[in-house]
């Protein structure tokens, strides 16, 4: 199942001829709609992929290659050019029918907001999830300016939708008073600065829960990761992020689906980004994909 059955774009590293053979998807959401600084994130999938291009198959930090997990790279789903709710709903639906069909989710972003959806469809089927959240923002307004569909809100979204006690988020250190505020008084597990520390303190906790994890690109330092729309100093390394990524795989969690975003590639000529997140990408489908 692919968007276009002529797609001719590129796809990520090594993926499967067909859905069918797929126990991972990985799927495109090239939407930047609702940004509050620098657009360009809808760029961001096709650039993942083609960086992954440049990926070496086998990981160090796994011990596996590529050829051992079965993934189809199903392409960028078609979202309508400024219509936010609609795209979402595309987004949805989809995420619908991947886990209707055993599919384990990996979405390629575009803006943070399009985590939104896919929390929604992952409740429909896992009601007791759990999210684990690495970003420098803490995501937590109920608006922006007096949007509500903003990717500045998926993280208060899922706090309603889940039990705020269901949400860890790691890295924060970005966001209005009221946000943090509303961190300590709702019961929701925040973790400001740092992320791998606290994440292992956390894990055994989680043990036999389903998990989602949602990873926005700017909990890098921009020393890392320049390529995004809201760069935020005083962020972590790369080598913490894919640290991070070993210790859930190497945990008793079952991930349950994943994604990257924000990931905005012509504010890096170096194209860093990209290439940071095609391997993270790579040690997500390694680590996670059961």
């Amino acid at each position: 199942m692919r968007f276009d059955e002529s797609y001719s774009g590129k796809v990520f590293i090594m993926s499967r001829a067909t859905y069918e053979e797929s126990k991972a998807v990985i799927y495109g959401m090239p939407m930047d709609w609702t940004v509050s600084f620098r657009p360009g994130s809808r760029f961001g999938p096709a650039k993942i992929r083609e960086a992954s291009l440049g990926l070496e198959e086998y990981s160090p930090y796994m011990d596996k290659h590529l050829e051992e997990i079965d993934y189809f790279d199903a392409g960028d789903i078609p979202l309508p050019f400024g219509n936010a709710q609609r795209s979402l709903d595309m987004v949805e639906d989809f995420v619908d029918k991947l886990l209707e069909d055993g599919k384990y989710p990996l979405g390629l972003g575009g803006e943070h907001l399009l985590s939104w959806p896919i929390f929604k469809a992952i409740h429909k089927k896992y009601p007791d999830v759990a999210i684990l959240h690495f970003d420098a923002h803490a995501d937590l307004r109920e608006e922006y300016e007096g949007e509500v569909l903003s990717h500045s809100t998926p993280i208060r979204k899922a706090c309603s939708l889940l039990g705020a006690q269901n949400i860890y988020s790691f890295g924060i250190r970005s966001g209005m008073r009221e946000e943090f505020e509303f961190a300590k008084k709702s019961g929701m597990n925040m973790f400001k600065f740092n992320i791998v520390e606290p994440l292992k303190k956390v894990l055994p906790t989680l043990e036999g829960r389903p998990i989602y994890v949602t990873i926005d690109i700017d909990v890098l330092d921009p020393a890392h990761a320049p390529g995004t729309g809201t760069a935020e100093a005083g962020g972590v390394t790369s080598k913490e992020l894919l640290e991070a990524i070993t210790l859930i795989a190497q945990s008793n969690l079952k991930v349950v689906g994943s994604d990257l975003v924000e990931v905005a590639p012509n504010y890096d000529p170096s194209e860093q980004t990209q290439i940071t997140a095609s391997k993270l990408i790579r040690e997500m489908l390694l680590g996670w994909v059961k």
